[in-house]
């Protein structure tokens, strides 16, 4: 699959596991990505290993089962 490059994909439950590896495969394929999860030091390891292979990230810390 091959993105247009202005898409932005946000991935939550990112720093690990099939969150991660759905960050990798978008970001492979084009994409912007943005890393959610609520672990600070785990999303920007995620994060930082996916800008150093040359993708464009962001790590979001947030808790998306807390709606406050």
């Amino acid at each position: 699959m091959k993105l247009k490059e202005d898409k932005v994909v946000l991935i939550t439950g990112a720093a690990q596991g099939i969150g991660l590896a759905t960050a990798k495969a978008f970001a492979e394929a084009g994409a912007s990505v943005a890393l959610a999860d609520y672990n600070e030091e785990l999303v920007n390891k995620a994060a930082g290993q996916l800008t150093a292979a040359g993708y464009k990230t962001l790590a979001i810390v947030c808790d998306v089962s807390d709606d406050r």
